[in-house]
């Protein structure tokens, strides 16, 4: 791959062209070594720094650039030094006892990189994304994420319509449900979770009946930011679990 394909990976377009993405940092670069165990294909991940690395150990193709060379490729404006191209990889079957959080048309890359993060914190969670939902590698979600982006499974382009022949029981954040706390909350195998500015669409609700919950608040603003959202049910979750 040349510098210049290298560079275009910065577009959705040549991502899903090329099938693989990329990945800048000591921290993030660091966790894709560590998940290379569980996950072969990310084997074919290539290693790209400047001077002052060279003599990083990987076990990935290396290849020295200059500074500038860094500078071009790079999407932060102050690279450090390091960046991987990675393959994307398929996702790994459901485990027995994970939960599947399914983000329906969410938009923000910092929300999406926010949730993995929590996700690959505690653990067991999966995350299903709808159509026209933000790409999960696009540069902004993936610094977000701080390398959880290689240790959550995540489906991409999943229909609402298609989770009732995969989860029996289905829950959903609305500002009408029960309490997070109430004892029924833990009892799902997927919860649903709407776009920033519409939430979970009629249509969607009406076929799948998940049961409703809420954040329950004191009134003074009308919603909350939905990354906080799912951060609180899984901390919830997490909480019932133990």
């Amino acid at each position: 791959m040349t510098l210049d394909e290298v560079r275009q990976l910065q577009q959705k377009k040549f991502r899903d062209a090329a099938g693989c993405f990329v990945v800048e940092g000591e921290h993030l670069i660091l966790e894709l070594q560590k998940a290379l165990t569980r996950q072969p294909a990310l084997a074919g991940a290539r290693l790209f720094v400047t001077p002052a690395h060279a003599g990083w150990q990987s076990p990935f193709p290396t290849q020295v650039v200059s500074e500038r060379q860094m500078a071009k490729i790079a999407d932060t404006q102050n690279p450090q030094g390091m960046l991987a191209v990675v393959p994307h990889w398929p996702a790994p079957a459901p485990q027995p006892g994970e939960r599947a959080i399914y983000l329906h048309e969410i938009q923000d890359p910092g929300n999406l990189g926010t949730i993995l993060r929590s996700l690959g914190w505690f653990g067991g969670y999966r995350c299903v994304l709808s159509p026209n939902s933000v790409d999960p590698y696009n540069p902004k979600v993936v610094r977000a994420s701080m390398g959880a982006i290689f240790h959550v499974p995540i489906e991409l382009d999943v229909e609402a319509a298609t989770l009732a022949s995969r989860f029996q029981r289905i829950a959903c954040l609305d500002l009408q449900g029960a309490p997070l706390s109430s004892s029924g909350f833990a009892g799902f195998d997927c919860y649903l979770f709407g776009n920033e500015a519409r939430g979970l669409p009629r249509e969607v609700l009406a076929a799948l009946k998940p049961q409703a919950f809420t954040v329950a608040g004191g009134g003074a603003i009308e919603s909350l930011n939905l990354a906080a959202v799912v951060n609180m049910s899984v901390y919830e979750l997490n909480r019932e679990r133990a």
